[in-house]
Formats: structure tokens, C-alpha cells, sequence
């Protein structure tokens, strides 16, 4: 049996929404499977053991000791990632855990140094860096089909209703625009600019940061405008109070490119080239999406890696200093974080 094909067995903690699509993504992983499932919520936990053919954990330390449990995905709320990173790092388990790995610079750096003193591989689920359409938009950009890059432009916006019992609206549980959305914003900033300077994103020399509030505290909706060295920016825009086609465009000296909708799931990319007619490239999911990342974590821990090349740890120290050094602009504090000096 070739060694992807081998069984690679998960341990799911967090059993919502997100869990469900990465669980249904194994089906395109060759050997993969939910083996455990640990939930706070005992009846959900059940019924995604249930559906998935996996068994229960009636603790997070039941699940981490089980040895058939090759890796732990974490997709719990955004302030509960760090208390379950750290455990699974402790036992020894490598970890994939949801955007934003964390919600703070501090603790991020925490967890990372622990994986690398423990030699325990550890990655955040930022799927689109793992999607065909980038994969093929980047060769482009590397190839300089649009010459040299000069801005990027990006939103992400939805509107839902405000609910102060929803993790979006709630500060304890890291709640808001910028971290559940404006990550991926960032994201693909880093991305493009990365693929144009020999993957090394230039140095960011300030930033122009507005936000509406909720009633809650948590930003309703972030505005930015990035400046880089060489006179790039990137505009951006995250928000729970409207709703847009969440395009990304990247904008060079010969023609531009375009993700035309939900950038942060694209399957398609459009090449605009001076004078000539645009062309859209359809570049599908071979599952739902989630199986990029899978691959690459489940291909990083069979080689005995820390960390993933596509994915790695600077990649998200950087993410989540750029998201710390945004909300002291704004004013965002949570709860749980001691205050900015």
C-alpha cells in the first residue's frame, strides 16, 4: 500500500459546522477518517461520531492519549484554540487548528516555540493557500504575466443579523470582523505579495485602520489600507453589516488578476492583460476545498516535520501581528488578553 494511502486517523475537537466540512474533505484523502471526536457539547459530539463512524471522548485528555489518533483537528471558538493547542502539543499530537490559530501575537508565539522545544508538528488551517486557483494564479504571478505588482484590493462581507449569544458577536469568545473574516484578507495580501518577491512578503511601513462597533465592542466591520515597501498597498474590507462579492484583485504594470467571487474559496481565476480579452480559468475543488490543507499536514507529520513550507510557523506569527497591531488601532480588547500598554 503506498504510503498516502496508509490509514491516517483524526482526532476532531470542536464537532460544528467548519469540523463537518473538514470531516466531509477526509472522503478525498486517501487513508484518511475521524477516529475520535471531543465536543463540550455532549449530544452534538454524538451525533458527528455518529455520522463520521467515529467514536466519543468524554474529555480532550481521553481523546489525546488514545494512540490510534495519528493527529488532532482543532475547531473550536477562537479564544478555546490555545488551551486545546497546548494540550495536543503536550501529549505529543500533531496539530491543525482553525483560523486564526490563535487570537493574540503572545499566545501564537507561545504555542509555536512549544512545538518546536517538543518537536510536535503544528500548522493553522488557512485552506485557500492550498486551492487550485491559487496554486495556478501563482505560477502566474511568479511568471510576471502582469508585470510588476503594484496594489491589491479585497472584501469579505456578509451581513448577519447581531445575536450576542454568536461567537461573531462575542468578545469572550474573540468575536468579530477581523479575526473570523479579515484573517483571510491578510492572508492573501501575504500571499501575492510573496509570489512576486521571491516568496518574502516586503516589509509593511504602516497602516490606515477604521471600524464600526457592535453593541458588544467587537468590530461590526474593519476598513484598512496596507502600505508596503516600494509603494504597494493593499485596500481591504471585513464586515458582518453588508453583503458583496468578495472579489480579490491584484494589480500589476501589463494587466491584472482577479478571484471575481469569495476569493477565500475560489475556483476560478480571470487574467486581464492589457488590450486583450480577459480570460477566466476555471480551477474546481477536487472534494469541497478542505482536502489541500489535509494533504499537507497529514504529508508534513508522515515525514516527521514541525512545521509546513506552505504554511509555516513565521506565516502565522506574521498574520496575527499584523491583526494585534490593527485592533490597538481600533481600540479591540479582549477580555481575556492583558491590556495594550
Amino acid at each position: 500500500m503506498a504510503p498516502e494511502a496508509t490509514p491516517f486517523r483524526w482526532g476532531v475537537v470542536g464537532p460544528g459546522s467548519i469540523a463537518h466540512r473538514f470531516a466531509d474533505a477526509l472522503a478525498f484523502v486517501p487513508g484518511a477518517c475521524v477516529q475520535r471526536v471531543y465536543g463540550r457539547n455532549a449530544d452534538r459530539a454524538s451525533a458527528f461520531a455518529q455520522r463520521y463512524r467515529a467514536t466519543t471522548s468524554a474529555t480532550s485528555a481521553e481523546l489525546l492519549s488514545d494512540p490510534k489518533v495519528d493527529a488532532v483537528y482543532i475547531a473550536t471558538p477562537h479564544a478555546q484554540h490555545g488551551e486545546f493547542v497546548r494540550a495536543a502539543l503536550l501529549a505529543g499530537k500533531p496539530v491543525l487548528c482553525e483560523k486564526p490559530l490563535v487570537p493574540t501575537h503572545a499566545e501564537a508565539e507561545a504555542l509555536v516555540q512549544l512545538a518546536r522545544e517538543r518537536g510536535v508538528f503544528l500548522m493553522e488551517a488557512l485552506w485557500t493557500r492550498f486551492l487550485p486557483a491559487y496554486e495556478l494564479a501563482g505560477a502566474w504571478l511568479r511568471d510576471g504575466l502582469i508585470g510588476e505588482l503594484r496594489s491589491l484590493s479585497s472584501s469579505f462581507c456578509f451581513s448577519t443579523p447581531f445575536d450576542p449569544a454568536s461567537r461573531l458577536w462575542d468578545p469572550a469568545l474573540a468575536g468579530g470582523a477581523l479575526l473570523d473574516l479579515g484573517i483571510y484578507n491578510l492572508a492573501v495580501t501575504r500571499w501575492a505579495l510573496q509570489q512576486t518577491h521571491g516568496g518574502v512578503c516586503p516589509e509593511l511601513n504602516g497602516m490606515e485602520v477604521h471600524a464600526a462597533f457592535a453593541p458588544s465592542g467587537v468590530d461590526a466591520s474593519v476598513e484598512a489600507t496596507l502600505h508596503f515597501s516600494g509603494g504597494i498597498t493593499s485596500r481591504l474590507r471585513c464586515g458582518f453589516d453588508a453583503s458583496s462579492g468578495n472579489a480579490f484583485e491584484v494589480l500589476g504594470t501589463q494587466g491584472c488578476l482577479r478571484f471575481p467571487y469569495n476569493f477565500w474559496q475560489a475556483e476560478s481565476v480571470e487574467l486581464i492583460r492589457a488590450w486583450q480579452t480577459p480570460e477566466l480559468t476555471a480551477a474546481p475543488f477536487a472534494g469541497n476545498g478542505f482536502e489541500g490543507e489535509i494533504t499537507e499536514a497529514q504529508t508534513c507529520i508522515r515525514a516527521g516535520r514541525i512545521e509546513s513550507l506552505r504554511m509555516p510557523h513565521a506565516e502565522s506569527l506574521a498574520l496575527v501581528e499584523w491583526m494585534d497591531a490593527m485592533r490597538r488601532k481600533i481600540g479591540v480588547h479582549y477580555p481575556f488578553e492583558p491590556r495594550h500598554p
